[in-house]
């Protein structure tokens, strides 16, 4: 049992990645304001951008998470997703991938993602 009971939360390497460049980015954002400093601004715009880049490649190579809750072997943050490859149902990251799963269990993988996953 977890410190917060028996939940899945989520904690994945794409969370913590995308969170962490996330808030660098906005506290870049912040300090570049009080700083009155255009360039600083634009650099941690790109920061955030790149922060939901990230994590949506993280996601896609297995280092992210299906919706809905996963079974307690899954929830270390360390434990990769095997079934990113064929896409999630649901899941607007795999859908913009290109990666549509196609109910149960099954999906389809474009070509072009197949031979470079």
């Amino acid at each position: 049992m977890s410190a917060h009971g028996d939940a899945d939360l989520g904690h994945t390497l794409a969370g913590w990645a995308g969170t962490t460049l996330a808030i660098v980015g906005v506290t870049g954002g912040g300090v570049a304001v009080c700083a009155a400093s255009p360039l600083g601004v634009l650099l941690a715009g790109a920061v955030t951008v790149a922060a939901g880049v990230v994590t949506w490649l993280l996601h896609l190579a297995g280092w992210g998470k299906p919706s809905g809750p996963r079974p307690p072997a899954e929830w270390s943050w360390r434990v990769r997703d095997t079934r990113a490859r064929a896409g999630h149902p649901d899941c607007l990251g795999c859908r913009m991938a290109g990666r549509r799963a196609t109910g149960a269990g099954e999906a389809s993988v474009p070509v072009a993602d197949a031979l470079t996953c």
